[in-house]
């Protein structure tokens, strides 16, 4: 199937792409055509193209409904910058932005239109959206309409009713929606009515996985970071306390670092989101209200200090990382106290029974998945519903999985959970289990168990991780209205009474520094003008307030460093460069590339990287050959450039076309030879 017509000549001129990634052109098909549509893609996938290119074929204004201001505001930027006519309603607008967005709306220019979900709610909005000439709605996040979702939005529920009110089609998108959460968009969003549905792979091959048991956090945190110095990074904390502390100790180490959290005034993480978009190498350790507005493609690695509340939440978060393509990383940090916060959540919420069940059973597949004994890929994407071969590209491809039956290790904790009546957490546990004397065993006569002193073959560390994977396992689980006390679930009963056996991982914990070395961007012969181009960059983007990646992402600026374009012809062929950015950036890489740029007439520069460029080439060497006639003593002749120009583009091989293009003293001279070029190139 291919992509309607004029779907083609914008993907390269506006957005500067030769083709399209795997799994857009059905999509922007299908929302260009008018369908309601449904798309789960992975983040990085190009979501935004979907909606934003069919908005520049389709008549009238697309309404752009998106949940955060930074992420509006960047998505507006960049449209600007590839000579789109887009803007954002936004609280944080200034009153020229507002006007300019009226203006662009009264004259009928205006393509795609912002909104926070949360105007909706003004009848004034409603009345202003019949009153544009909506033609379609597309919906950014669309997982924010899940009531126990972790992003839940109120105001997305207003979206069906916005939906019907116009009676426009509707496009949602979003990287993170397992079956039950796509059910709940369709019933929200399109009234129960199926739209058409695009499941695109979850997989994000660039981004390397990795989970650690914590052995001195902070440490390890230190140490992935410092073998990624320079690097743009996120790090993932479950506490403010700890995003400040943290982002403390990676200063003191030398790293440019801040922190971010929703304890902050707004101007202060107006000012954190902002340096992270505009300064490379930056650090932001952050709850996980970060990153979610932010579209910085060139995050190269995201940490979690601390477990993430669930699979869904752990695949968006890492998903900041690697978005423009180019290899990225990823380390979670997890342990006993994690797995009991995350139970004891769940537990003292507000959700009745059968969420709260379906809440433990997310946490168990991030569990099953951080536990993992094989390929980590393979297991996340079976969470999704995707099967898939070991990938090779995770820690535990890079170093298998050290196994062994560790039925015995717990059934012996199993039972020192039972004979305790199940009300100790892992520590008394643990010295039970050892023969530890203290007050506490002895002032409970635990001394005198049948299974105190049993587990002497392991040490206090080595009885932690059993018990950390029996809880990864869901063999048991803290009670809360025992302290965290842990209870047996009806998993482990199996293999208490020898019916079942299971496989623990040993626990060799692999701390940061044990991980390859981080792989260059390019070759150490590149790397000087790669620095060069981002030095180049960054004065332009500061120039004009905006992000880095708005000039040229890293990835487009790799290429360019690899490739080492010569002219504009070239230039116009590397990803990410469209017409606009090309006139409006080219001279100044080439001359960063090259030293110099030569001179080229306005006529061709608008022909660089198309066909017609080279046949412009042809007729001016022909021209030139025959300036004085084929004996070279008549009087000089020639075209104009913008003639040539007209000529190239119209590949006319009929002659008297062609003499009446040139007119009849400049046919005589020139059009047999040119007829010659244009029919060679035909």
């Amino acid at each position: 199937m291919t992509a309607l017509p004029g779907a083609s000549p914008l993907l390269r001129d506006v957005f500067g792409f030769d083709a399209f990634r795997p799994g857009q052109e059905e999509i922007v098909d299908a929302v260009t055509a008018g369908e309601n549509v449904l798309a789960i893609m992975p983040t990085g996938g190009g979501k935004s193209l979907c909606f934003q290119l069919p908005a520049l074929i389709r008549e009238g204004v697309t309404v752009v409904i998106s949940p955060l201001i930074a992420l509006m505001r960047d998505q507006v930027r960049g449209l600007q910058e590839a000579g789109v006519s887009a803007g954002a309603l936004t609280s944080g607008n200034t009153l020229e932005e507002t006007e300019a967005v009226w203006e662009a709306l009264e004259a009928g220019r205006l393509k795609l239109l912002y909104m926070a979900p949360e105007r909706l709610a003004s009848g004034a909005a409603m009345g202003m959206l019949r009153r544009i000439g909506v033609s379609m709605i597309a919906v950014d996040e669309a997982h924010c309409v899940s009531q126990w979702g972790h992003d839940f939005r109120p105001d997305y529920l207003r979206i069906g009713e916005l939906r019907q009110a116009l009676d426009v089609p509707l496009a949602a998108f979003t990287a993170t929606a397992d079956a039950e959460t796509r059910d709940e968009i369709v019933q929200k969003l399109f009234d129960g009515q199926p739209p058409r549905t695009f499941l695109r792979g979850f997989d994000r091959p660039n981004i390397h996985l990795a989970f650690a048991a914590k052995d001195g956090p902070r440490r390890q945190i230190l140490g992935f970071a410092a073998a990624r110095k320079g690097q743009s990074g996120i790090v993932y904390c479950g506490t403010r306390a700890k995003t400040e502390a943290l982002a403390k100790a990676l200063r003191d180490e030398g790293h440019v670092a801040c922190h971010y959290h929703g304890g902050m005034q707004a101007e202060d993480r107006r000012i954190v989101e902002t340096r992270f978009a505009r300064e490379d190498g930056l650090i932001v350790v952050a709850t996980v209200a970060f990153g979610m507005g932010i579209d910085k493609p060139d995050i190269r690695w995201v940490a979690h200090a601390d477990l993430p509340k669930s699979i869904e939440s752990y695949y968006q978060e890492i998903g900041r990382a690697g978005r423009d393509g180019a290899p990225a990383e990823t380390m979670t940090l997890f342990g006993s106290d994690d797995i009991r916060l995350r139970r004891s959540q769940i537990d003292e919420g507000l959700a009745p029974p059968e969420r709260r069940a379906a809440d433990h059973g997310r946490l168990n597949s991030l569990l099953g998945l951080a536990e993992a004994l094989h390929c980590r890929r393979k297991n996340l994407l079976g969470y999704f519903g995707e099967q898939a071969e070991a990938c090779g590209h995770c820690d535990l491809c890079d170093n298998p999985a050290e196994v062994f039956d560790g039925t015995t290790a717990v059934r012996k904790a199993l039972s020192a959970i039972l004979r305790t009546e199940e009300w100790f957490g892992a520590g008394h546990l643990i010295d039970i289990l050892t023969g530890t004397e203290t007050d506490k065993i002895r002032a409970r006569r635990h001394d005198q168990l049948s299974v105190y002193g049993c587990g002497g073959e392991y040490d206090k560390r080595q009885w932690q991780a059993v018990f950390r994977q029996m809880m990864g396992h869901d063999l048991v689980r803290p009670n809360p209205e025992r302290h965290g006390a842990l209870q047996m679930t009806a998993a482990a009963l199996p293999v208490l009474k020898g019916e079942a056996q299971i496989s623990l991982r040993k626990d060799t914990i692999k701390t940061a520094s044990r991980r390859p070395a981080v792989k260059a961007l390019v070759n150490e012969e590149d790397a000087p003008l790669l620095s060069a181009m981002k030095a180049k960059r960054r004065a332009l983007a500061e120039a004009q307030n905006v992000p880095a990646y708005v000039i040229f992402p890293d990835r487009t600026l790799i290429e360019m460093a690899e490739t080492r374009p010569t002219d504009l012809d070239a230039m116009a062929h590397i990803s990410g460069v469209g017409a606009k950015k090309l006139e409006r950036y080219g001279d100044t890489f080439l001359e960063v590339i090259n030293g110099a740029v030569e001179e080229v007439h306005p006529a061709r520069r608008k022909l660089a990287g198309r066909s017609a460029g080279t046949l412009y080439d042809g007729l001016l060497e022909i021209q030139s050959q025959l300036a004085r006639g084929e004996d070279g003593t008549e009087k000089p002749l020639s075209c104009s450039a913008s003639l040539l120009a007209k000529v190239a583009q119209i590949r006319s091989t009929d002659e008297a076309g062609l003499t009446r293009l040139l007119g009849e003293k400049r046919a005589e001279r020139f059009a047999a030879a040119f007829l010659n070029v244009l029919r060679a190139e035909g």
